[in-house]
């Protein structure tokens, strides 16, 4: 891709200790620091266009030490509105990816992928940083992020095919299974092969599906550290593309070992690509993905949420949070909502007590079954339950079409939760509506958020009386009451089936060793018995005599 200079005149990107910033055109955002507990740092950055491309790894490396990053600043901003004349083929696609994305309803490339598409495809490693549910010129998604690293990876497949060439990690096994779809989607044209490694399936299948040499593996970072450990003949040697989506969050210290293990046993030499809504620039954390020579693209600002987001809260007692819960979701009657929580405890509670009270509602928590997340999530987007309550693992990057509203039940312990959670709904341009709980206990986290945000959110319009909403006191008690109990017959019955599962395992241990006490033990129950007899006739001198012939040559040697 030519980038143009002030002059009219077309250069490619160099990367230069001194560099004019007249004559440089490539966009990156601020670095300010995503950690939330670093609030006590300075905000003018948030006010400055510090669009930057990053330097080299050597460089950044040097800079560590030094405990700052250096930039290169530039004088054209990327956050500017979408070219309308910008097409997939004009940003070098060749005409089958081209061809795919028209199948899928893609007309326009979303700003996200005009400017990190041409980039990609010089081979750079890039840096995507995109609202969730940004509005680009898609029907059917959000800001475009996976298309942005997708597109590039599978024309870099067309033009050089070879098996295991690109590994794609998520954070959650939902995100997974989407980017995987994403992936066979664009790439039915040139017949792509994609296979799924995540927790919660068995190894067996998964190995087998790895034998088949797919052309892109999807994982979670767990599952793909017990395949290069466990599974014979599978490794990442030839790898030549690594994407990172919902990177902030595979980059923090909950993966950082898996992650640390996969850097060690692939390439050097590939292309890395970090996709998020919110990224962290720490150097470290940058460091860890042994990026080279980046560069640092992106269509939105820090902590930003869509314009077409409506954000709301309601302060109210704690003791009252499930009868808020029940009269919101009586007023948005026929609208689609997701409910976040912070536990799978109180995912479980919500859910049943919202069926005692006729709602549809499913459950999506990190200790259900795989099977069971799958179809939970499957009711939900093919509209056969019309309320999902879920802990954020439901949060990252999961593109549902058509949710109206998102209640975080639980404030969310971090301004990036909230930003991700919001993005589930107001999602390619269409409108959507946020509404926060907020008790005496949650003001402090609230109230950080809206620092990050830089906003003040309006209060949820109630209606004329808040009176209504006590009305309900009795029969969410009941029904409440009701989840409790269902719980604890659930939690006795899955002690019960753990028990005999149990039993049986034990069972089966006695009747193993029984068996290979009748098979293979044989022999020495008759050399006891054999011992035994050579005792009471030759005069225990059978320990040297033969084993079926008892004492007497035993006697015979000792003369």
């Amino acid at each position: 891709m030519k980038v143009m200079t002030s002059n009219s005149k077309s250069k490619e990107p160099q990367l230069k200790r001194k560099v004019d910033e007249s004559t440089v055109a490539v966009a990156t955002v601020d670095d300010n620091d995503d950690d939330f507990g670093d609030q006590d740092e300075a905000e003018e950055d948030l006010e400055k266009p510090s669009h930057y491309l990053l330097k080299p790894k050597s460089a950044v490396e040097n800079n560590a030490i030094k405990g700052e990053e250096e930039t290169i600043h530039v004088n054209r901003l990327l956050t500017e509105p979408e070219d309308e004349s910008a097409s997939f083929a004009s940003l070098g696609l060749i005409p089958q990816l081209v061809e795919a994305c028209e199948k899928l309803g893609f007309k326009k490339p979303s700003d996200i992928q005009v400017k990190s598409i041409p980039f990609a495809l010089q081979g750079r490693d890039i840096i995507g940083l995109a609202q969730t549910g940004f509005f680009g010129s898609n029907e059917r998604k959000g800001s475009g992020k996976t298309a942005a690293f997708a597109l590039p990876v599978l024309q870099a497949l067309w033009n050089a095919p070879q098996p295991l060439f690109a590994c794609v990690m998520a954070p959650t096994r939902e995100l997974a299974f989407q980017i995987s779809e994403t992936f066979e989607g664009l790439g039915v044209t040139i017949g792509v092969r994609c296979a799924v490694i995540v927790g919660g399936m068995d190894m067996m299948s998964q190995s087998i599906a790895l034998a088949k040499k797919p052309h892109i593996i999807v994982c979670t970072p767990g599952r793909l550290v017990d395949h290069l450990e466990n599974t014979k003949g599978f490794n990442l040697k030839a790898l030549k593309y690594l994407i990172m989506d919902e990177a902030d969050r595979l980059l923090d210290l909950d993966f950082g070992a898996e992650i640390e293990k996969v850097l060690k046993v692939i390439p050097r030499e590939r292309n890395t690509f970090l996709f998020s809504a919110t990224m962290t620039s720490k150097v470290e954390k940058l460091q860890r993905a042994s990026l080279t020579d980046p560069v640092k693209v992106s269509v939105a600002t820090k902590y930003s949420t869509v314009s077409t987001l409506l954000q709301y809260y309601i302060f109210f007692p704690f003791k009252h949070k499930e009868c808020y819960l029940v009269y919101l979701l009586n007023e948005l009657a026929g609208q689609t909502a997701i409910v976040f929580t912070l536990t799978c405890n109180s995912t479980q509670k919500l859910t049943l007590m919202l069926r005692n009270l006729g709602f549809e509602a499913v459950c999506l928590h990190g200790q259900m079954s795989q099977p069971k997340r799958l179809g939970a999530l499957t009711k939900f987007k093919s509209g056969g339950r019309n309320i999902l309550i879920a802990t954020d693992v439901a949060s990252r990057g999961l593109d549902i079409p058509g949710v109206d509203v998102v209640i975080n039940y639980d404030v969310p312990q971090s301004s990036k939760d909230y930003i991700h959670r919001v993005g589930r709904t107001a999602r390619a341009g269409r409108s959507g509506k946020s509404v926060t709980f907020v008790t005496q206990y949650d003001i402090e986290c609230y109230q950080r958020i809206e620092h990050s945000l830089q906003k003040k959110l309006d209060e949820y319009p109630l209606g004329t009386e808040k009176s209504g909403v006590l009305m309900l006191q009795e029969r969410v008690s009941e029904a409440v009451r009701f989840a409790h109990m269902q719980m604890k017959e659930e939690q006795t019955r899955e002690r019960g089936a753990m028990g005999r599962q149990r039993r049986e395992i034990v069972n089966v241990g006695m009747v193993r060793s029984g068996d290979q006490d009748d098979e293979a033990s044989a022999q020495n129950r008759l050399f006891k018995k054999s011992r035994a007899d050579g005792v009471s006739t030759g005069g225990g001198g059978g320990s040297r005599g033969g084993k079926s012939r008892g004492g007497g040559r035993g006697g015979r040697g000792r003369k």
